[in-house]
């Protein structure tokens, strides 16, 4: 039976709110109350069935915007409960933060709470709930939660937020390239220690994961550098937070890198070998469309897989009487500064971009996925000149047959983004000059 002192709040009259379709407000004398069914999922740290709650407000308009907001600060509270029922310190320490936060806290540990003026002392204990007090509510609000140790993956999660300033302008596919290998350092080296606080560390802990590298490295015929990646990871991490935070912590991984051997470099392909195998007619024809435009468009730019991948299409130029591509920062970070240029387009590269105007969004966040693509597809074609060879060695190619036309040192830089082994005075190569010197050397 309707009654007109009762509103039965619904989703269309709250607009984008938590669905509330149970939800009744009730008007007792002057003041509105809210009443509702408590979900059975909250039952484990909510006692009540029923949920009545004063709206102090005597206004059927304000009644309705103020259940909505309590009943989400009520859910939001209860799910905090239930992260906090758990035996995990970290997970239970990070619900305490949270529920202090929706209640208006920030959260203090016991004796600092001690120290509060009265008056902020007094506030903590009445946030409490009423009646029967919730024995983790209170306990976030009033201090009763540990923080548990500093372990090496706590430290992570916190030198993401004291690295950020190194992720500004990164695209999604690079942050992902950024945070992966840190990752994994980090998981190498908890499964080596195990999960000791950071301050425990020992230089026999470092010396042992250093220990079970070279193992490892024996044993699956890696580099040495794969381990001294985790190294510096690691290193970088700990000097981070050591700085940051007022640590005091000793740097344990100063001196642990393994020797590495000459550094091995992707070969070029041939002259002959590209033109004969790489850009014969059907040879790339297995590729999806924007795979083989890039492949095709780096013969004669150079340029890297991750910056054709990144191209947007106000960066390809075609319609001028020099077309030419622009790598520019939009969406993604460069390499360095000097990566920023502009490369004009000849022979086979410039009627892959004829055919690509709209650049590669397939590969615009994942250039890792276009590398893996192409070069599965070279080595299932015998595309591969040797084993050594890769997608990237169409970059040295390209520079070797500038290098054969006896190019003008800083345009090659130019061109390749390299930085200047001098000082730079003027602006460097015209777009007219930088032309000439791909068609000498262009397929």
């Amino acid at each position: 039976m309707f009654r007109p002192d009762v509103l039965y709040i619904s989703m269309h009259n709250l607009g984008d709110t938590r669905a509330l379709k149970d939800t009744t407000i009730f008007k007792r004398a002057d003041t509105w109350q809210l009443r509702r069914r408590v979900p059975a999922r909250y039952a484990p740290v909510e006692e009540r069935k029923v949920i009545w709650l004063s709206l102090h407000t005597d206004s059927e308009s304000v009644a309705r915007r103020k259940a909505a907001a309590a009943w989400v600060q009520l859910e939001e509270a209860w799910e905090a409960r239930l992260a906090g029922d758990t035996n995990d310190a970290e997970k239970r320490y990070a619900a305490a933060l949270n529920l202090c936060g929706m209640r208006g806290f920030r959260y203090l540990p016991a004796e600092k709470i001690a120290a509060l003026p009265e008056e902020e002392r007094i506030r903590r204990v009445e946030a409490v709930a009423s009646g029967k007090p919730e024995r983790f509510e209170a306990a976030a609000l009033l201090g009763g939660i540990a923080n548990p140790p500093l372990t090496v993956t706590r430290a992570l999660d916190l030198y993401w937020t004291l690295a950020r300033d190194r992720t500004l302008g990164k695209s999604e596919d690079q942050l992902r390239r950024w945070r992966n290998p840190r990752m994994k350092a980090v998981k190498n080296f908890a499964h080596v220690i195990g999960a000791k606080p950071l301050a425990e560390i020992t230089a026999d802990d470092v010396l042992n994961f250093r220990e079970w590298w070279i193992e490892k490295i024996e044993a699956e015929d890696l580099s040495p550098s794969s381990a001294n990646k985790d190294f510096t990871h690691l290193a970088d991490m700990v000097r981070t937070l050591n700085r940051m935070k007022r640590l005091g912590l000793p740097d344990l991984f100063r001196g642990v890198a393994l020797k590495e051997g000459a550094k091995r470099t992707r070969p070029p392909f041939s002259t002959e070998w590209t033109r004969m195998r790489l850009i014969a007619p059907g040879a790339l024809d297995g590729l999806n469309t924007e795979a083989r435009c890039i492949v095709l468009g780096m013969v004669n730019t150079g340029y890297r897989p991750s910056e054709a991948a990144g191209l947007l299409p106000d960066h390809i130029r075609l319609e001028g009487p020099i077309p030419f591509i622009s790598i520019e920062p939009v969406g993604r970070q460069l390499k360095n500064e000097t990566s920023k240029r502009i490369i004009p387009l000849a022979g086979v590269s410039l009627e892959a971009f004829r055919e690509c105007k709209q650049g590669f969004p397939r590969y615009r966040n994942s250039s890792a996925t276009l590398s893996a693509t192409v070069n599965s597809y070279f080595r299932e074609n015998g595309l591969l000149e040797t084993e050594d060879h890769s997608l990237y060695s169409l970059r040295h190619s390209f520079e070797d047959r500038l290098i054969a036309t006896h190019a003008d040192e800083r345009i090659r830089r130019d061109l390749f983004g390299h930085a200047y082994n001098r000082e730079r005075y003027g602006k460097g190569g015209s777009l007219e000059r930088l032309r000439e010197t791909i068609l000498a050397a262009a397929l």
